[in-house]
Parts: structure tokens; C-alpha cells; sequence
């Protein structure tokens, strides 16, 4: 190498190890424009788009920095890290293998290659691969994490739980264990230890900015102080489901003593108008008069001291427009047969998406074509379903029609029943108090429980289980049967 570009590949370096970024960014591009295969300036100006969330461009050039030198560790490492963070799982588990390979005693090279493996729904590969990074450093919190939440996966509770706790010990304050151990007690029922650990959501800073924390002055209602004559606000978090799940709690608060304001994402305040218990809504983003408390939503089971026998049922608890229910009774038409709600997928950058979306080509397997009459009641169709969608003609679909929350009530309020992926339709549906199928993923959100075809929370729903991680063939054949015996 010359003695100028030398000195400017050092510059780089000193430029990246300070955190210059956007310096090293201009002195390696100058480098590459000399020595297109320089490698440390591949290398490094990779890990800097990575760094940034470039990760195309980050992938282009730790991939032509591996071509070079294929026995670098730390560029197979890196690359393999990228792919993976950029969502290119199946790419990166050949960069990992090589990863490992080169430098077998590298804990976070068996970790990544772990995490890839179990974002794939390899989690009997991937536990033996934070196992081995466990092996090589005994103290590894965030490999104990991960192998928890694989041992989840696979329903190994007891062991799950185990690796939460070894990860407590040796990090008492490492939230996240902490918040996934909760998941895993609520989702066995426990919800006397599991609702009081699911608080520790709070303490993460990545979990609560995450779930949408907010910021007052007001002190938070856990249930300990009396409500009698004061104001609470109760505030949303998460998705649109979980408000619509716990919003039935405002007339728990209200029977207190309390006046409520319930502060709404506008896609549900036209629905959540009528709530009973709640006294001022308002609409998410818009301004507050004044209260005394606040809690948010998914605390109230907590605050009630909820178990699993006192679930407040209160089935149904909302209520659509009775003018939209007429109105989407005359663009329906006249009914010949049971009408049927679909929704087999969501749109949703829900990091698990895929564990409860299933591509319509699969999804109608369970509908038979004579007997009922369909409806699609998702706003919108994933771009794997378009072409399907158009040539199958047996689902109808209104699109924009449904421009809120209360126009999907009002129309699910004209059908016989719903059958639906865990989205935050089956809550709207069962809280209306229609019939309600629901398809589970082998491990499902805590809400559902294990096992029981039922639902605690919702009287009108049924609950269908895959019975194979990843296989909705069961499900889908169960849901399949049920619908035959409707029009026997």
C-alpha cells in the first residue's frame, strides 16, 4: 500500500475508534476509490452502514471484504451479524457457520448464530448454540436470555424460567429477563407472580419505549390508594387489541369512586364512546384535564389483583352504531347463507408477525365453498395475497369502506360468526359478543393460556391451536369441521 493511503486508512481508523463516523465515512470512500479492494477500508466503512441501518450497502462491502479474505473471523462475524439484522436470516447462517468455525471460542459468535437460528424456528439448533456460548463464558446474561426465550419456544417452561433467573442473578436489574419470565408465568395462568413481574416492563428502557411509555406527574394507580372522588386517566399501550381487551377494567375504576378519562387512539374512539365507566374521552395526542392519577391499560389486571377465576368477563362490553349496522346491512344485500368474517393476516411491523399471519393460499383451505358467504375484514392485503385474492372470487372485500374501528363493529355485527389469526379483530369481535374463532400459534401471545380451546377473557370465543410449531394444518382442518357441522 502506498504511503499516502497508509496514512489515510490510519486516519479512518483513528477517526472510527473516536466515533468520528462521518469523517472515517469520507476518508475510507477516497481509499476505495484508489484500491477498490482495500480491506480494512471495506471492512470498517461496512461496520459504520451497519451502524447506521445501511444495511444493503453495509452487506455489499463486508461481502466483498469476505470474497477477499474468506478466513477473516471477524468479517464472517460481521457479515453474518448484518444479514441477520437486516432480516436476511437465511443468507446470514452460512457467514455465522464459517464465523464459528474460525473462531470457535468466541461467545458472541455462537450467540448471533443462536439468535439467527431461532429467528428461523430452529430453536433445537439454537439452544445448543447459546449453550455453547454459555460453555465458553458462564457469566453470559444476554445468552441466558436468549435460551430462555428459545426453551419458551419449545414449551419447556420450568427451564425457561430457569435461564430468566440465572440471568437475574447475575444481573439484578436486566428488566428484559425479568419481563420475559413474566410472559412465561402469565402464559402457564400464574398470574399472581406473572401480573406483578409483567410491571418490570417499565424498568426496561428498550421494552417501555417499545410498548409506548408515558411521561406525568401524576402518581401511578396500582390499586393501593382510594379512588373515591378523584379523576384517573387511563392511557393506552402496546397494540390496539390489548386496549381493546383491557378497556372493559374503566368500569372496574369507575365502580371505585373514580371519574375516568380514557385517552384512545383515534382508529377506536368512535368505538370506545359508549364504554361503560369511562366519563371524558380523549383522543390520543390532545390535551388532558386535570386528574389525580393515572395507570396505564395493560396495569389494571395487576391493580385488581386479577387471578384466573376473576377475569372480569363482562361479555360483550361494546357496543357499535346502530345507523352504521343499517348501513352495512344494505350494502351486504340480501342474506342467503351464514356470513362469515375472515382475517387471516396483518400488515403489522410486529416483530412476530409471521407466527400469526398465513398467506391466503393457505388460510382457505379451512372454508368451504357452499354454505356461507364471506367477508374480508382486513383493511388491506399483504402483496403475497393480491394475485390469489383476485383470482379466487369468493371473499368479499371493502377496502377503504372501513375507514375505523366502529365500521368494522358495525359490519361484524351483520355476520354469523369470525374467524381470525390473533389480531386485534377477534378482540373487537368477541367483545361485541359474536362468535369468535381465533388461530393460535404453538406458542401464543400469554393472553390465550395454553392448551384449553376457550378463552377467560372473551365467553364467545374459540380458541384453535397449532399443534406443530410453524404448521397451521391441524388448526385449519378443525376450523374446516366446525364450519361443515353449521350447515348440517
Amino acid at each position: 500500500m502506498n504511503p499516502q493511503l497508509q496514512l489515510m486508512l490510519q486516519q479512518a481508523i483513528q477517526a472510527f475508534q473516536g466515533g468520528n463516523f462521518d469523517s472515517a465515512d469520507l476518508i475510507l470512500k477516497r481509499v476505495l476509490r484508489v484500491d477498490s479492494k482495500n480491506l480494512p477500508a471495506l471492512h470498517i466503512l461496512g461496520l459504520i452502514k451497519a451502524s447506521e441501518a445501511n444495511y444493503r450497502e453495509a452487506a455489499d462491502l463486508l461481502g466483498r471484504a469476505a470474497r477477499i479474505s474468506p478466513n477473516d473471523a471477524s468479517i464472517q462475524y460481521n457479515l453474518a451479524k448484518t444479514l441477520a439484522d437486516s432480516g436476511n436470516d437465511q443468507d446470514a447462517l452460512g457467514h455465522h457457520k464459517k464465523a464459528v468455525a474460525l473462531a470457535p471460542n468466541n461467545p458472541e459468535a455462537w450467540l448471533n448464530y443462536g439468535k439467527t437460528a431461532s429467528n428461523l424456528g430452529r430453536y433445537e439448533d439454537a439452544l445448543v448454540l447459546y449453550s455453547n456460548a454459555l460453555s465458553l463464558r458462564s457469566d453470559y446474561v444476554e445468552a441466558a436470555i436468549n435460551k430462555g426465550a428459545t426453551l419458551k419456544e419449545l414449551k419447556r417452561f420450568d427451564e425457561a424460567i430457569a435461564h430468566y433467573d440465572k440471568a437475574l442473578s447475575l444481573k439484578p436489574d436486566y428488566h428484559e429477563a425479568s419481563w420475559n419470565k413474566s410472559l412465561s408465568l402469565l402464559l402457564r395462568g400464574d398470574f399472581e407472580n406473572g401480573l406483578p413481574l409483567y410491571e418490570s416492563r417499565w424498568d426496561s428502557n428498550k421494552i417501555s419505549e417499545i410498548i409506548g411509555k408515558n411521561f406525568f406527574d401524576e402518581p401511578t394507580w396500582l390499586g393501593v390508594q382510594s379512588l373515591q372522588g378523584k379523576t384517573i386517566l387511563l392511557y393506552g399501550e402496546q397494540g390496539l387489541g390489548d386496549f381493546i381487551q383491557f378497556s372493559r377494567y374503566a368500569k372496574l375504576v369507575s365502580d371505585l369512586g373514580a371519574k375516568v378519562i380514557l385517552e384512545t387512539p383515534k382508529p377506536l374512539a368512535n368505538l370506545m364512546e359508549n364504554l361503560v365507566g369511562v366519563s371524558h374521552l380523549v383522543i390520543k395526542g390532545e390535551g388532558f384535564p386535570p386528574f389525580d392519577y393515572q395507570c396505564p391499560i395493560l396495569s389494571l389486571p395487576f391493580a385488581f389483583d386479577t387471578n384466573i377465576y376473576s377475569i372480569p368477563m363482562g361479555n360483550p362490553y361494546l357496543t357499535s352504531r346502530p345507523n352504521e349496522v343499517a348501513e352495512w346491512n344494505l350494502k351486504l344485500g340480501e342474506k342467503r347463507k351464514k356470513r362469515v368474517g375472515l382475517v387471516w393476516s396483518s400488515v403489522s411491523s410486529f416483530k412476530d408477525d409471521a407466527k400469526r399471519s398465513l398467506r391466503l393460499i393457505d388460510f382457505v383451505r379451512a372454508l368451504p365453498l357452499e354454505g356461507f358467504e364471506y367477508i374480508c375484514l382486513q383493511k388491506e392485503l399483504k402483496e403475497c395475497d393480491k394475485e390469489f385474492f383476485e383470482s379466487y372470487k369468493n371473499i368479499r372485500f371493502f377496502g377503504d369502506e372501513l375507514g375505523s374501528f366502529s365500521d368494522t363493529a358495525a359490519l361484524i355485527d351483520n355476520l354469523d360468526l369470525v374467524i381470525s389469526t390473533c389480531t386485534s379483530v377477534p378482540h373487537l369481535s368477541a367483545a361485541l359478543g359474536k362468535e369468535t374463532w381465533v388461530l393460535l400459534s404453538h406458542v401464543p401471545d400469554w393472553r390465550w393460556l395454553l392448551d384449553r380451546v376457550d378463552s377467560p377473557w372473551y365467553q364467545s370465543m374459540k380458541l384453535y391451536r397449532q399443534s406443530i410449531i410453524g404448521d397451521w394444518g391441524d388448526p385449519l382442518e378443525n376450523i374446516k369441521v366446525d364450519l361443515l357441522s353449521l350447515i348440517q
